[in-house]
C-alpha cells in the first residue's frame, strides 16, 4: 500500500469512528438510585449513541452544589431531574436554564410544565391525607382534619426541611378557603410539622397518629406492604410535584438535551414512570395498580415565579406559626 492510501485509510477510519462516537450527556438527578438507572438505561436503549453520566442526591443537596458551581463558572450539568419547580424557578430566575418551546407536551396539563418552557414535568407525585383505618375515619376535604379529635394526631412534614412539603404550603396558602388559616388550625391541634414523608408515613402506620399528610407513593407503597394505611384524594384538591426536567442554558449538548426531555415526555418514558410506581402524567398512560389517575383529581397549583420571589418571606411566616 502505497503512503497516500495508508494516510487516505486512516483517515476515513478516524471519520468512521467519528461519525460512530457516543455523545455523553451529564445528568445531576434526585431519583433514588434504582430509579435513576432505570431511566439512564432506558433513555439509551432509545438513544444508543447518546452516553449519560448522571449524579444523583438529594434536590437540596444538589442545588448547594449547584450554587457553587455557578459561582465559580463551572457548570457541570447538562441537564437536571430533581423534585420539585420552586428550585427550578430560582435557577430560572438567574437565566440558568434554556427554554425548550418546541418540546413534546401535546396533551399535557398546563400546570405540569413552565409557562415559560424552560422545565417540564415529568410524573405526578401527588400530596393529599393518608389515615390509619384502624383509629380513624376518612375524610373529604382538608379543613375536616381541623377538629378537636385529632388533637396532636396528624403527622406533617415540615416545608422547612421537605421540598414536597414547600411545594404543598405554597399550594395551599394560594387556595381559597383553605390558605394559612389551614396551618394555623394545625398549630391550633398542638401540631408540629417536623421532618419529611418517611417519619410521617410511619406514624400513621404505626398507630401513632390517625392522619398524614404525605405524598402518595409513601402511603401506597406502604399499603400495598401490609401496613394498616390508606390514602385520600381530597375533593379540594391536592398538590403534586411533577419531578421536573430541565436542560440547562450552558450545555454544549444542546441537541441530545432536548432528545432526553423528549423521551421523558414521550409514551415510552410516561409507561416507564407508571412501571416505576409513579402517576404519569400523559393522559392515556393508565396509573400504577391502586393509584388514583391523574385526570381524576383537582390540581392544587400556584405560580412558580411568585413563589420564588417570597419563598423567604413565606418559610418565615410558618416557622413563627408553629414557633419553630
Amino acid at each position: 500500500m502505497s503512503i497516500r492510501m495508508f494516510v487516505l485509510a486512516a483517515v476515513s477510519a478516524v471519520a468512521v469512528s467519528a461519525a460512530h462516537a457516543e455523545e455523553t450527556l451529564t445528568l445531576y438527578t434526585s431519583q433514588p438510585p434504582e430509579q435513576a438507572q432505570e431511566t439512564v438505561d432506558a433513555f439509551e436503549a432509545a438513544n444508543p449513541d447518546i452516553k449519560v453520566n448522571w449524579t444523583r442526591n438529594g434536590t437540596s443537596a444538589l442545588m448547594n452544589v449547584m450554587r457553587a458551581e455557578i459561582e465559580a463558572g463551572q457548570i457541570q450539568p447538562d441537564v437536571l431531574l430533581v423534585a420539585d419547580p420552586i428550585n427550578l424557578g430560582t435557577l430560572k430566575a438567574g437565566g440558568h436554564l434554556l427554554a425548550y418551546p418546541d418540546a413534546p407536551v401535546e396533551g399535557y396539563d398546563k400546570a405540569a410544565f413552565d409557562k415559560d418552557m424552560t422545565f417540564f414535568g415529568t410524573k405526578a407525585i401527588t400530596t393529599g391525607i393518608a389515615y390509619n383505618p384502624e383509629i380513624a375515619e376518612p375524610v373529604e376535604s382538608w379543613n375536616d382534619l381541623l377538629v378537636e379529635d385529632n388533637r396532636g394526631q396528624i403527622a406533617v412534614p415540615s416545608p422547612l426541611y421537605s421540598g414536597a412539603a414547600l411545594n404543598h404550603l405554597h399550594a395551599l396558602i394560594n387556595t381559597p378557603d383553605i390558605g394559612w388559616a389551614f396551618y394555623e388550625g394545625l398549630n391550633d391541634l398542638d401540631i408540629v410539622p417536623e421532618g419529611g414523608n418517611g417519619p410521617a408515613t410511619k406514624a400513621v402506620a404505626s398507630g401513632m397518629a390517625k392522619y398524614a399528610i404525605i405524598v402518595d407513593a409513601n402511603a401506597l407503597r406502604a399499603k400495598k406492604d401490609g401496613s394498616p394505611i390508606d390514602y385520600i384524594v381530597p375533593k379540594d384538591g391536592v398538590s403534586f410535584i411533577g419531578e421536573p426536567v430541565a436542560i440547562m442554558s450552558t450545555t454544549e449538548h444542546e441537541a441530545a438535551a432536548k432528545k432526553f426531555v423528549d423521551f421523558l415526555l414521550s409514551r415510552q418514558g410516561q409507561e416507564l414512570v407508571s412501571s416505576q410506581g409513579n402517576i404519569p402524567l400523559l393522559p392515556g398512560v393508565v396509573a400504577p395498580k391502586g393509584y388514583p389517575e391523574f385526570s381524576s383529581m383537582k390540581l392544587l397549583g400556584y405560580d412558580v415565579d411568585e413563589a420564588v420571589k417570597n419563598n423567604d418571606q413565606i418559610s418565615e411566616k410558618f416557622a413563627d406559626i408553629f414557633g419553630l
